[in-house]
Protein backbone atom coordinates (compact mmCIF):
# COMPACT_ATOMS: atom_id res chain seq x y z
CA UNK A 1 0.00 0.00 0.00
CA UNK A 2 1.22 3.64 -0.37
CA UNK A 3 2.82 5.16 2.33
CA UNK A 4 2.77 8.22 4.19
CA UNK A 5 5.55 10.86 3.70
CA UNK A 6 6.64 13.35 6.18
CA UNK A 7 7.72 15.94 3.73
CA UNK A 8 7.33 19.54 4.50
CA UNK A 9 7.94 20.77 1.20
CA UNK A 10 3.97 21.53 -0.18
CA UNK A 11 5.18 23.30 -2.88
CA UNK A 12 2.59 22.94 -5.96
CA UNK A 13 1.04 19.74 -4.06
CA UNK A 14 -1.28 21.26 -2.29
CA UNK A 15 -2.14 23.19 -5.76
CA UNK A 16 -2.36 26.61 -4.35
CA UNK A 17 -3.82 29.41 -6.24
CA UNK A 18 -1.39 32.09 -7.61
CA UNK A 19 -4.54 34.53 -7.16
CA UNK A 20 -6.37 34.78 -3.26
CA UNK A 21 -9.34 32.81 -2.77
CA UNK A 22 -11.53 35.21 -2.03
CA UNK A 23 -11.27 36.30 -5.81
CA UNK A 24 -12.13 33.29 -7.34
CA UNK A 25 -16.14 31.99 -8.17
CA UNK A 26 -17.73 29.31 -6.33
CA UNK A 27 -16.98 26.60 -9.46
CA UNK A 28 -13.39 27.93 -9.57
CA UNK A 29 -12.72 26.99 -5.43
CA UNK A 30 -14.56 23.85 -6.06
CA UNK A 31 -12.21 23.19 -8.83
CA UNK A 32 -9.34 23.80 -6.39
CA UNK A 33 -10.27 21.22 -3.99
CA UNK A 34 -10.93 18.91 -6.49
CA UNK A 35 -6.99 20.23 -7.29
CA UNK A 36 -5.30 20.19 -4.12
CA UNK A 37 -3.73 17.50 -2.20
CA UNK A 38 -5.81 15.68 0.07
CA UNK A 39 -3.93 14.96 3.77
CA UNK A 40 0.10 13.71 3.51
CA UNK A 41 1.45 12.97 -0.23
CA UNK A 42 2.02 9.57 -0.29
CA UNK A 43 4.33 7.50 -1.57
CA UNK A 44 3.69 3.87 -3.44
CA UNK A 45 5.98 0.74 -2.36
CA UNK A 46 8.55 0.56 -5.09
CA UNK A 47 7.87 -3.41 -5.06
CA UNK A 48 4.92 -2.92 -5.80
CA UNK A 49 5.60 -0.71 -8.80
CA UNK A 50 8.58 -2.77 -10.01
CA UNK A 51 6.15 -6.03 -9.94
CA UNK A 52 3.35 -4.44 -11.83
CA UNK A 53 5.79 -3.18 -14.38
CA UNK A 54 7.15 -6.62 -14.45
CA UNK A 55 4.05 -8.18 -15.04
CA UNK A 56 2.62 -6.38 -17.76
CA UNK A 57 6.12 -6.73 -19.25
CA UNK A 58 5.97 -10.26 -19.06
CA UNK A 59 2.23 -10.22 -20.23
CA UNK A 60 3.18 -8.08 -23.57
CA UNK A 61 5.43 -10.60 -24.04
CA UNK A 62 3.09 -13.64 -24.39
CA UNK A 63 0.92 -11.66 -26.64
CA UNK A 64 3.80 -10.57 -28.98
CA UNK A 65 4.25 -14.44 -29.46
CA UNK A 66 0.26 -15.02 -30.59
CA UNK A 67 1.28 -11.80 -33.51
CA UNK A 68 1.90 -12.42 -37.00
CA UNK A 69 5.39 -11.59 -38.33
CA UNK A 70 5.88 -7.76 -38.37
CA UNK A 71 2.48 -6.99 -36.88
CA UNK A 72 2.60 -4.22 -35.09
CA UNK A 73 -0.41 -3.36 -32.34
CA UNK A 74 -0.96 0.21 -31.01
CA UNK A 75 -3.56 0.19 -27.73
CA UNK A 76 -5.20 3.28 -26.66
CA UNK A 77 -7.87 3.64 -24.53
CA UNK A 78 -10.53 3.90 -27.15
CA UNK A 79 -9.47 0.82 -28.81
CA UNK A 80 -9.74 -1.15 -25.55
CA UNK A 81 -13.04 0.60 -24.57
CA UNK A 82 -14.39 0.04 -28.39
CA UNK A 83 -13.49 -3.97 -28.09
CA UNK A 84 -14.74 -4.24 -24.78
CA UNK A 85 -18.16 -2.88 -25.63
CA UNK A 86 -18.59 -4.39 -28.76
CA UNK A 87 -16.63 -6.90 -30.95
CA UNK A 88 -18.17 -6.73 -33.78
CA UNK A 89 -18.15 -2.47 -33.67
CA UNK A 90 -14.43 -2.53 -33.21
CA UNK A 91 -13.82 -5.00 -35.87
CA UNK A 92 -15.58 -2.04 -38.21
CA UNK A 93 -12.78 -0.13 -40.78
CA UNK A 94 -11.89 3.66 -38.95
CA UNK A 95 -13.99 6.10 -41.12
CA UNK A 96 -13.09 9.06 -39.40
CA UNK A 97 -13.53 12.56 -40.74
CA UNK A 98 -12.79 15.80 -39.64
CA UNK A 99 -16.05 17.39 -38.20
CA UNK A 100 -16.71 21.02 -36.48
CA UNK A 101 -18.17 19.00 -33.27
CA UNK A 102 -15.06 16.69 -33.05
CA UNK A 103 -12.12 19.12 -34.05
CA UNK A 104 -13.30 21.81 -31.37
CA UNK A 105 -11.77 19.79 -28.58
CA UNK A 106 -8.59 19.13 -30.71
CA UNK A 107 -8.55 22.99 -31.66
CA UNK A 108 -9.73 23.70 -27.53
CA UNK A 109 -6.24 22.08 -26.07
CA UNK A 110 -3.96 24.11 -28.57
CA UNK A 111 -5.78 27.15 -26.95
CA UNK A 112 -5.46 26.23 -23.35
CA UNK A 113 -2.20 25.09 -24.17
CA UNK A 114 -1.26 28.49 -25.47
CA UNK A 115 -2.90 30.22 -22.47
CA UNK A 116 -0.30 28.48 -20.33
CA UNK A 117 2.64 29.48 -22.01
CA UNK A 118 1.09 33.40 -22.55
CA UNK A 119 3.67 36.03 -21.84
CA UNK A 120 2.63 38.57 -19.52
CA UNK A 121 3.45 41.39 -21.15
CA UNK A 122 0.95 40.74 -23.56
CA UNK A 123 -2.10 41.22 -21.10
CA UNK A 124 -4.34 38.74 -20.58
CA UNK A 125 -5.90 37.33 -23.51
CA UNK A 126 -9.67 36.43 -24.54
CA UNK A 127 -11.10 33.28 -25.45
CA UNK A 128 -11.48 34.15 -28.97
CA UNK A 129 -7.78 35.81 -29.42
CA UNK A 130 -6.72 31.68 -28.07
CA UNK A 131 -9.09 30.37 -30.53
CA UNK A 132 -7.95 32.48 -33.23
CA UNK A 133 -4.24 31.96 -32.77
CA UNK A 134 -4.69 28.12 -32.09
CA UNK A 135 -6.56 27.73 -35.39
CA UNK A 136 -3.58 30.06 -37.36
CA UNK A 137 -1.05 27.63 -35.63
CA UNK A 138 -2.77 24.33 -36.57
CA UNK A 139 -3.77 25.64 -40.12
CA UNK A 140 0.26 25.78 -40.61
CA UNK A 141 0.83 22.65 -38.96
CA UNK A 142 2.23 19.54 -41.03
CA UNK A 143 -0.58 16.81 -39.56
CA UNK A 144 -3.85 15.59 -40.59
CA UNK A 145 -6.14 18.60 -38.69
CA UNK A 146 -4.47 21.54 -40.60
CA UNK A 147 -5.62 20.24 -44.18
CA UNK A 148 -8.92 20.52 -43.07
CA UNK A 149 -8.87 23.65 -41.15
CA UNK A 150 -7.19 25.24 -44.54
CA UNK A 151 -10.38 23.83 -46.75
CA UNK A 152 -13.12 25.74 -44.38
CA UNK A 153 -15.20 27.67 -45.97
CA UNK A 154 -15.82 30.63 -44.00
CA UNK A 155 -19.41 29.31 -42.48
CA UNK A 156 -18.06 26.17 -40.92
CA UNK A 157 -14.81 28.24 -39.93
CA UNK A 158 -17.19 30.44 -38.33
CA UNK A 159 -19.00 27.28 -36.65
CA UNK A 160 -15.61 25.50 -35.41
CA UNK A 161 -14.41 28.84 -33.58
CA UNK A 162 -18.05 29.51 -31.92
CA UNK A 163 -18.28 26.31 -30.55
CA UNK A 164 -14.58 26.41 -29.83
CA UNK A 165 -15.04 29.52 -27.98
CA UNK A 166 -17.63 28.23 -26.03
CA UNK A 167 -15.64 25.05 -24.70
CA UNK A 168 -12.17 27.57 -24.25
CA UNK A 169 -14.56 30.25 -22.33
CA UNK A 170 -15.70 27.39 -20.02
CA UNK A 171 -12.79 26.12 -18.99
CA UNK A 172 -11.69 29.87 -18.01
CA UNK A 173 -14.40 30.09 -16.03
CA UNK A 174 -14.38 26.76 -14.52
CA UNK A 175 -10.81 26.57 -13.55
CA UNK A 176 -8.64 28.98 -11.26
CA UNK A 177 -5.74 30.87 -12.70
CA UNK A 178 -3.06 27.90 -14.10
CA UNK A 179 0.26 28.47 -11.47
CA UNK A 180 3.14 28.04 -12.98
CA UNK A 181 4.00 26.34 -9.79
CA UNK A 182 1.91 23.46 -11.01
CA UNK A 183 3.81 22.48 -14.03
CA UNK A 184 0.63 22.67 -16.12
CA UNK A 185 0.91 20.21 -19.85
CA UNK A 186 -1.58 20.34 -22.40
CA UNK A 187 -1.93 16.87 -24.41
CA UNK A 188 0.94 15.05 -22.86
CA UNK A 189 1.89 12.15 -24.87
CA UNK A 190 2.83 9.26 -23.12
CA UNK A 191 4.07 5.52 -24.81
CA UNK A 192 5.25 2.42 -23.39
CA UNK A 193 6.97 0.18 -23.84
CA UNK A 194 10.29 1.57 -25.86
CA UNK A 195 10.77 -0.92 -28.05
CA UNK A 196 8.11 -4.26 -29.31
CA UNK A 197 5.61 -5.23 -31.66
CA UNK A 198 2.90 -3.91 -29.24
CA UNK A 199 2.81 -0.21 -27.86
CA UNK A 200 0.11 1.58 -25.27
CA UNK A 201 -0.15 5.18 -25.93
CA UNK A 202 -2.48 8.23 -24.59
CA UNK A 203 -2.57 11.74 -24.56
CA UNK A 204 -3.76 13.17 -21.63
CA UNK A 205 -5.37 16.30 -22.01
CA UNK A 206 -4.43 18.42 -18.79
CA UNK A 207 -1.42 17.64 -16.30
CA UNK A 208 -0.25 19.09 -13.69
CA UNK A 209 2.52 18.48 -11.14
CA UNK A 210 5.76 16.39 -11.15
CA UNK A 211 6.96 14.15 -8.91
CA UNK A 212 9.91 14.62 -5.99
CA UNK A 213 11.58 11.71 -4.86
CA UNK A 214 9.17 9.24 -5.20
CA UNK A 215 6.23 11.23 -3.93
CA UNK A 216 3.00 10.96 -5.87
CA UNK A 217 2.51 14.46 -6.98
CA UNK A 218 0.72 14.75 -10.39
CA UNK A 219 -3.54 14.99 -11.41
CA UNK A 220 -4.38 13.60 -14.60
CA UNK A 221 -7.56 15.59 -15.85
CA UNK A 222 -9.59 14.69 -18.92
CA UNK A 223 -11.91 17.55 -20.24
CA UNK A 224 -15.44 16.60 -21.26
CA UNK A 225 -18.60 17.75 -22.45
CA UNK A 226 -21.85 16.11 -22.57
CA UNK A 227 -23.05 13.60 -19.83
CA UNK A 228 -21.20 11.68 -17.22
CA UNK A 229 -20.36 8.33 -17.82
CA UNK A 230 -19.05 5.44 -16.53
CA UNK A 231 -16.75 4.83 -19.31
CA UNK A 232 -14.57 8.03 -18.65
CA UNK A 233 -13.57 6.66 -15.49
CA UNK A 234 -12.12 3.89 -17.05
CA UNK A 235 -9.92 6.27 -19.80
CA UNK A 236 -8.28 7.34 -16.52
CA UNK A 237 -7.26 4.42 -14.83
CA UNK A 238 -5.48 3.52 -18.16
CA UNK A 239 -4.02 7.03 -18.63
CA UNK A 240 -2.95 6.58 -14.57
CA UNK A 241 -1.81 2.73 -15.40
CA UNK A 242 0.59 4.53 -18.18
CA UNK A 243 2.50 7.07 -16.72
CA UNK A 244 2.86 4.18 -13.73
CA UNK A 245 4.48 2.30 -16.19
CA UNK A 246 6.83 5.24 -17.96
CA UNK A 247 7.49 6.99 -15.07
CA UNK A 248 7.61 4.23 -12.09
CA UNK A 249 5.74 7.22 -10.14
CA UNK A 250 1.75 6.83 -10.36
CA UNK A 251 -0.43 9.88 -9.87
CA UNK A 252 -1.81 10.94 -7.04
CA UNK A 253 -5.20 12.03 -8.31
CA UNK A 254 -7.21 11.47 -11.59
CA UNK A 255 -10.02 13.72 -12.37
CA UNK A 256 -12.61 14.14 -15.19
CA UNK A 257 -14.04 17.50 -15.76
CA UNK A 258 -17.19 18.40 -17.20
CA UNK A 259 -17.54 21.68 -18.75
CA UNK A 260 -20.68 22.16 -19.43
CA UNK A 261 -21.82 21.00 -16.13
CA UNK A 262 -18.94 22.50 -14.49
CA UNK A 263 -18.26 19.67 -12.37
CA UNK A 264 -15.08 17.71 -11.67
CA UNK A 265 -15.11 13.68 -10.75
CA UNK A 266 -11.99 12.97 -9.16
CA UNK A 267 -10.83 9.84 -7.99
CA UNK A 268 -7.42 8.55 -5.60
CA UNK A 269 -4.76 6.50 -7.37
CA UNK A 270 -4.49 3.58 -5.73
CA UNK A 271 -2.53 0.07 -5.88
CA UNK A 272 -6.01 -1.62 -6.35
CA UNK A 273 -7.34 0.75 -9.17
CA UNK A 274 -3.66 0.24 -11.08
CA UNK A 275 -4.44 -3.38 -10.72
CA UNK A 276 -7.80 -2.79 -12.36
CA UNK A 277 -6.64 -1.09 -15.29
CA UNK A 278 -4.09 -3.30 -15.61
CA UNK A 279 -6.60 -6.42 -15.94
CA UNK A 280 -8.90 -4.04 -17.86
CA UNK A 281 -5.93 -3.28 -20.29
CA UNK A 282 -4.68 -6.73 -20.78
CA UNK A 283 -8.44 -8.18 -21.11
CA UNK A 284 -8.94 -5.71 -24.24
CA UNK A 285 -5.62 -6.39 -25.89
CA UNK A 286 -6.04 -10.14 -25.54
CA UNK A 287 -9.80 -9.61 -27.20
CA UNK A 288 -8.04 -7.66 -29.75
CA UNK A 289 -5.50 -10.39 -30.79
CA UNK A 290 -8.06 -13.08 -30.84
CA UNK A 291 -10.29 -11.24 -33.14
CA UNK A 292 -8.08 -9.57 -35.46
CA UNK A 293 -5.12 -11.93 -35.32
CA UNK A 294 -6.96 -15.47 -34.29
CA UNK A 295 -9.84 -14.83 -36.41
CA UNK A 296 -12.15 -15.46 -33.46
CA UNK A 297 -15.86 -14.57 -34.47
CA UNK A 298 -16.68 -11.15 -32.25
CA UNK A 299 -19.51 -11.17 -29.58
CA UNK A 300 -22.03 -8.51 -30.07
CA UNK A 301 -22.74 -6.43 -26.72
CA UNK A 302 -25.67 -3.72 -27.69
CA UNK A 303 -25.00 -0.49 -26.02
CA UNK A 304 -24.57 3.30 -26.47
CA UNK A 305 -22.29 2.63 -29.80
CA UNK A 306 -24.74 1.20 -31.10
CA UNK A 307 -26.14 5.27 -31.75
CA UNK A 308 -23.34 5.66 -34.48
CA UNK A 309 -22.47 1.78 -35.61
CA UNK A 310 -21.75 1.34 -39.35
CA UNK A 311 -23.36 -1.67 -38.76
CA UNK A 312 -26.40 -0.71 -36.66
CA UNK A 313 -28.91 -1.27 -39.20
CA UNK A 314 -28.14 -4.79 -40.20
CA UNK A 315 -27.76 -5.87 -36.64
CA UNK A 316 -31.19 -7.28 -35.05
CA UNK A 317 -29.26 -7.03 -31.44
CA UNK A 318 -28.34 -3.70 -31.82
CA UNK A 319 -31.70 -2.38 -33.26
CA UNK A 320 -33.28 -4.27 -30.64
CA UNK A 321 -31.14 -2.30 -28.26
CA UNK A 322 -31.90 1.44 -29.77
CA UNK A 323 -35.84 0.45 -29.96
CA UNK A 324 -35.71 -0.16 -25.83
CA UNK A 325 -33.74 3.12 -25.50
CA UNK A 326 -36.91 4.93 -27.71
CA UNK A 327 -39.50 3.35 -25.46
CA UNK A 328 -37.98 4.64 -22.13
Amino acid sequence: MPTVSQSDDAEATDASSPVGTDMLSPVQRRTLDVLRRSGEPVIFDADFIAHLRTEMRVALDDFAARLDVDQEVFVSKHKIAGVLDCEAHHLQPDEFEWTAANAKGTVAHRAIELLISWPARRGEPTPVDLVDEALTRLADENRGISQWVNSLTAADEADVRGQTTVRVTQFLENFPPLSKRWAPITEASVRWPASGPITLSGKVDLLFGRPQGRESRKVIIDLKTGRANARHRQDLGFYALLETLVREIPPRKVATFYLDAAEAHADDVTERSLLTAMRRTLDGLNAMIELETEGRPPVKRPGSSCRWCPIADECEEGQAHLAAQRDR
